[in-house]
């Protein structure tokens, strides 16, 4: 009784993979979501450049793969920490994992709407 008491305090216990799962399913949707709206993003760009007789230049491409490759790292990242140290730790980690790619979505959409120009080439 008293070693169940102690895991129990220490967060050592064995937690069910469904719960696990269903946390980072709930917070992978949200994160899908992100980048989704960078692939998304991504190709109005190129549509408009090639409508308007230019392409993006690379500052423009990295601006837009970033946008989509960093809910992914970030997602894996928060993932690959919190999977093993509890349920709190886990959806902590994908909360400040989604708040900064909320963050860095916020900046990529004022960087490009106030310096379109400097995307294409």
């Amino acid at each position: 009784m008293t070693e169940q008491t102690s895991a129990a305090h220490d967060g050592s216990m064995k937690r069910p993979t469904w719960i696990i799962a269903t946390i980072a399913g709930i917070f992978g949707l949200l994160y899908a979501y992100a980048v989704w709206s960078g692939i998304s993003q991504l190709v109005q760009s190129v549509q408009a450049a090639s409508a308007s007789g230019l392409a993006l230049n690379a500052m423009g491409w990295l601006v837009w793969i970033l946008a989509i490759l960093l809910p992914i790292l970030l997602f894996a990242l928060a993932v690959s920490i919190g999977h093993s140290r509890g349920l709190r730790t886990l959806t902590v980690l994908l909360l400040v994992g989604l708040s900064i790619v909320a963050i860095f979505w916020l900046d990529v959409m004022a960087y490009t709407s106030v310096n379109t120009s400097s995307l294409l080439g």
